[in-house]
C-alpha cells in the first residue's frame, strides 16, 4: 500500500504537534499500552515538545502516533509507536514506519533504534534487526510507578 491509497481513503500522517490529541495520546500511552503505563502528564508534554513526532489522522480523529527522538544528523530513536485497535490490519503501521523513515530531516543517520515485544516482523520489514553485539549496549532503566 502506498501514500495514494491512504491518502485516498482520507488518512494523513502530519508532524505538527498541533494536531496531536494530547488528551488521546496520553490515555492510550498511559492507559494501554505495554510500555508507558503510569506515564505522568508532565513528562507525557515535554517528550511530545521535545521529539519530531508523527500523527495518523482521519477526518481530524487521531488514530495513531509515533514519535523519534533524534539529533537530527546521527541517531534516532523510535518510540511510542501506536494504531488504535480499531484501525488495525489495514496496513497503517507500516505506512507510518515508511513515513518515518522518508521524513527529510531523518536522511543519513548512522543508527536507528527502537525496543518492541511483540512487533519485530513490522520492523523487520524495514530493515531493523536484533542489536550487533548487545553486550557493548547499557541502560539505565526506571520504569514508570503505576497507581
Amino acid at each position: 500500500m502506498n501514500d495514494a491509497y491512504f491518502l485516498d481513503k482520507g488518512y494523513q500522517i502530519s508532524t505538527d504537534n498541533n494536531l496531536i490529541d494530547r488528551d488521546a495520546v496520553y490515555d492510550y500511552l498511559a492507559s494501554h499500552s505495554y510500555w508507558a503505563k503510569g506515564l505522568n502528564k508532565d513528562v507525557f508534554n515535554r517528550s511530545v515538545d521535545n521529539s519530531l513526532c508523527f500523527g495518523i489522522y482521519k477526518d481530524s480523529n487521531q488514530l495513531g502516533f509515533a514519535r523519534v527522538v533524534t539529533d537530527k544528523a546521527t541517531f534516532a530513536y523510535l518510540c511510542d509507536v501506536f494504531v488504535l485497535p480499531a484501525h488495525r490490519g489495514i496496513g497503517l503501521s507500516k505506512w507510518l514506519v515508511q513515513f518515518i523513515l522518508a521524513h527529510p530531516d531523518l536522511q543519513g543517520l548512522r543508527r536507528w533504534s527502537l525496543a518492541t515485544a511483540d512487533a519485530h516482523g513490522l520492523y523487520k520489514q524495514f530493515g531493523f534487526s536484533e542489536i550487533n553485539n548487545p553486550e557493548r549496549w547499557m541502560q539505565i532503566f526506571t520504569p514508570y510507578k503505576v497507581n
